[in-house]
């Protein structure tokens, strides 16, 4: 799957920006860092993802409306599919896994 360098998505602290407490989840079957208030689509570019699945005919497909209206950033959160992540809330612990097709990407716990 498509990814860039995580160095351009999240924007330094200050200058009024502030985050949420620092909350470790499990990315693809690695532990990584996210904040409080962030949904898991904020989460993928922050990491530096950009196609959050793969369509059953192998087209990426990543963050469309940010609104929850086009499915297009579907992942697998906690082990259930086709979960919007534009707009699911990052939680402690929550296990993300990027999709491909209908299950979880190869390479993803």
């Amino acid at each position: 799957m498509s990814s860039v360098s995580a160095h351009f998505a999240r924007l330094p602290v200050g200058h009024g920006l502030e985050r949420g407490a620092a909350l470790a989840l499990t990315l693809d079957g690695r532990t990584v860092t996210a904040y409080e208030g962030e949904t898991v689509a904020a989460l993928l570019l922050a990491e530096g993802h950009v196609a959050t699945r793969r369509t059953r005919g192998g087209s990426p497909r990543g963050v469309y409306c940010g609104m929850g209206v086009c499915f297009d950033c579907l992942v697998v959160v906690d082990g259930v599919p086709n979960t919007r992540a534009c707009v699911t809330w990052v939680l402690e612990g929550m296990d993300v896994a990027r999709q491909d097709g209908l299950v979880p990407a190869a390479g993803a716990q």
